[in-house]
């Protein structure tokens, strides 16, 4: 097999595309999709990469152990500046079996369907807290600030065992971590901040045992020689534990705030919030650029060579709107029987284990939010909305509503 014409680096601005629109992919994920849907494209980093836009692509690809997850490979496609240190300490999202499974078999335990479940009541909970201090409040208020945010924070934070007092004092730095705009240093002193906080953490779990996660991870960790490794797990636990969340909770407030005849469809059927979840994560994919691939072996794959060392990006985003998986997939659906076949969480060995808990907090802020203020409406025009765009996670910066 040989490289079709779509191996040729195309004069395409360089990569990441930026969205036109708060609630479609960039307009270069369908013309790909549809003439090269695996094709070669120049990065903002210099570097090359191919990029697959195709849902049986993707999924194939995510299963195939020669498209490795190492960041610190030299042909890892990094599409920003990152420090050294990003390559080097990715924690298990970087990493391929056998030393993947170990790390992630130590934490399966806490993600559980039956141990997430288990957890509705402390997210109602928090979720109706952040509600009754909207509704007693000025207006407008900033929905990002005001639930988006505390919620997910909340719940990873208790999970790994932070002290509530500490939950607001990382937002600046993974802000810095994962925004499209960060310089490599200013990475890295987002990196080296989480870091010396979540060492303090671990030594003091160490002292005194809790119920949380770190508590129990860190006589494992000791016991299997891998210690040093705990704070880049938390991290990447922590960041990867609200990030995805909070955006998704307030993009998605704003994609139905702005089609009220779904909405309407919500508020009468509050039974449709987990579907509805699993759509608003197809359609707006906030972490469409969330599984990047390296080549440690040559993969032919749609009529495409890709050689080993190259890079490869899987948009989630174009994939998630494949006319050959979702009818209509332009078209938000609330009601789509095949919501679930999206591809937002990744796939295969390296799905998201948080997967679970992102759905239930999804699931409850929307069955709960629309019940509780079903006169919520924007405070200002959607087109003076400033949105995270070119990162690991899209997003909104500030969403003022009232009611």
């Amino acid at each position: 097999m040989t490289n079709s014409p779509a191996s040729a680096e195309t004069t395409r601005a360089l990569f990441p595309w930026l969205r036109q629109c708060p609630h479609l992919p960039p307009a270069e994920y369908a013309e790909l999709r549809a003439t090269e849907p695996i094709t070669k494209i120049r990065l903002a980093t210099g570097m090359s990469a191919w990029v697959v836009t195709r849902h049986d692509h993707m999924r194939s690809l995510l299963t195939d152990r020669r498209a490795s997850s190492n960041r610190a490979d030299p042909g890892f496609p990094y599409f920003f500046p990152v420090p050294q240190e990003f390559r080097d300490n990715a924690g298990f999202l970087g990493m391929d079996p056998p030393d993947h499974t170990v790390h992630r078999t130590m934490i399966a335990s806490a993600f559980t369907t039956r141990r997430v479940r288990s957890m509705r009541p402390q997210v109602q909970r928090k979720v109706d807290e952040c509600v009754d201090a909207m509704l007693a409040g000025d207006r407008p208020v900033d929905l990002m600030k005001a639930l988006a945010l505390p919620v997910p924070t909340f719940v990873i934070g208790n999970l790994l065992g932070m002290p509530e007092a500490d939950h607001g004092i990382f937002r600046a730095a993974t802000e810095g971590m994962l925004d499209g705009t960060s310089t490599a240093e200013q990475r890295r002193a987002g990196l080296d901040r989480l870091n010396a906080y979540f060492l303090r953490l671990i030594e003091d779990k160490e002292r005194e045992p809790g119920d949380d996660l770190i508590s129990e991870l860190v006589p494992k960790y000791r016991a299997a020689g891998l210690y040093d490794r705990l704070p880049d797990l938390a991290r990447l636990l922590l960041n990867g534990g609200h990030e995805s969340s909070a955006n998704m909770i307030a993009v998605g407030t704003l994609v139905l705030l702005e089609r009220p005849g779904q909405l309407a469809e919500l508020r009468r059927d509050p039974s449709l919030a987990t579907n509805a979840a699993e759509e608003l994560l197809r359609y707006l994919t906030v972490a469409d650029l969330a599984t990047p691939r390296v080549a440690i072996d040559d993969i032919e794959i749609g009529g495409v060579l890709i050689r080993k060392g190259e890079g490869i990006i899987m948009l989630g985003g174009a994939a998630n709107r494949d006319p050959e998986v979702f009818d209509q997939p332009d078209e938000l659906d609330l009601r789509r029987p095949n919501a679930d076949r999206h591809l937002a969480f990744g796939h295969g060995v390296h799905l998201c284990i948080g997967a679970n808990l992102t759905r239930l907090e999804l699931d409850v802020v929307y069955g709960t939010l629309f019940r509780r203020i079903p006169t919520l409406r924007l405070a200002v025009p959607s087109e003076e909305l400033s949105f995270r765009d070119g990162g690991l996670a899209y997003g909104v910066r500030e969403l003022p509503v009232t009611w």
